[in-house]
């Protein structure tokens, strides 16, 4: 049963009201627009029928406060008002009704607009549901196939096998670290530096595979062409999820494959950005990106032991990474060396 709100300051009016209605509906009845805000604050409702014409805060004041709470600005509301002038209606369309009664009631027509609102509130949630169905179904399908874009270059390069997704599991365990540290990174955003983080390297599907497939290190020429694997994976970044993906998540995804080789004092690559210059997204994908490459065997060199590589990030705060998230990455070290002897198992 659909429960209505009425908001009438006029206890004759809202008897005739209840009577009319508590038939169909259930029914909650207030006296003034506080005392609907009181009542909306813990409970809600499917409809509310608002009397415009209240003392010390009228309907549009209520309407308006109402609209203002993200939790109940899509409650539907239907104005009940004695004024006829054209003006009148006008104004509680404006404002976001979506109907007016004029009083004093006629049952009949009250019941009609009432179920009509109703019934076109119904159409729009269902609406809106199979929209927001559709769109997380697209974007779990894009979701995958970057996802198989990225396993796939990582296929060609002989050195990196594994690292997608060792380095989603390390940005992990490190968001939820810097979840508990840092009060201005939201979960929202470090959820999207999640999501970001298997396409930091797609850009090495531009690399030739005489460079990316070969073992051993790179001559200056080579390690030249690599480097440019960085903003060419920003480039297609931006071409899969433009239209598709909301523009902060299209930025934070682009940022973190451009600029996740930059360094803290200036010395990285593509652009040589220090500091804060470096989107902080990128700064948390290098911490996991260069562990990763520390304790894993690679075709150029062993494994780093736990303590070298925790070593090596350490004396590098202040220099390669931001020295507040190089200090926070330090703590997530028996988090990580679990991980990594539970990936060392599952490979024997």
């Amino acid at each position: 049963m659909y429960h209505l709100l009425i908001v009438d300051d006029n206890k004759i009016n809202l008897s005739a009201a209840k009577k009319a209605l508590s038939k169909n509906y259930k029914i909650t009845a207030v006296t003034s627009g506080a005392q609907a805000l009181q009542f909306l604050q813990n409970n809600t409702c499917d409809l509310i029928l608002l009397d415009i014409n209240m003392p010390e805060m009228d309907g549009f004041e209520v309407m308006e406060r109402i609209q203002s709470s993200p939790d109940r600005s899509d409650i539907p509301i239907i104005f009940l008002t004695s004024d006829n002038d054209p003006q009148t209606e006008s104004r509680c369309l404006e404002a976001g009704a979506m109907d007016f009664i004029s009083k004093p009631f006629v049952q009949n027509v009250m019941l009609s607009r009432i179920s009509r609102v109703l019934e076109l509130e119904a159409l729009r949630r269902d609406l809106a549901g199979q929209l927001e169905a559709r769109t997380m179904h697209i974007k779990y399908i894009q979701e995958m196939m970057v996802i198989g874009m990225a396993t796939m270059v990582e296929s060609r390069d002989l050195s990196t096998g594994g690292h997608i997704k060792r380095t989603s599991m390390v940005m992990k365990i490190f968001a939820e670290k810097l979840s508990k540290e840092k009060d201005f990174l939201s979960k929202s955003f470090l959820d999207m530096v999640i999501r970001a983080a298997p396409m930091h390297d797609l850009g090495k599907i531009a690399v030739d595979d005489r460079v990316l497939r070969k073992q051993g290190k790179f001559t200056p020429e080579e390690y030249a062409e690599m480097k440019n694997h960085s903003a060419e994976g920003s480039r297609i970044v931006r071409q899969i999820l433009e239209g598709v993906e909301e523009n902060y998540f299209v930025d934070i995804a682009s940022n973190v494959a451009h600029y996740h080789h930059e360094k803290w004092d200036g010395s990285g690559y593509p652009d040589g950005l220090s500091g804060e210059e470096i989107p902080i997204e990128a700064r948390i994908m290098a911490l996991a990106d260069v562990f990763d490459a520390l304790v894993s065997k690679r075709c150029y060199k062993e494994a780093y032991s736990y303590d070298n590589a925790f070593s090596i990030i350490e004396s590098s705060i202040g220099t390669h990474f931001d020295p507040q998230l190089g200090r926070i990455f330090l703590k997530c070290r028996p988090e990580l060396e679990a991980l990594y002897d539970m990936v060392s198992i599952e490979q024997e």
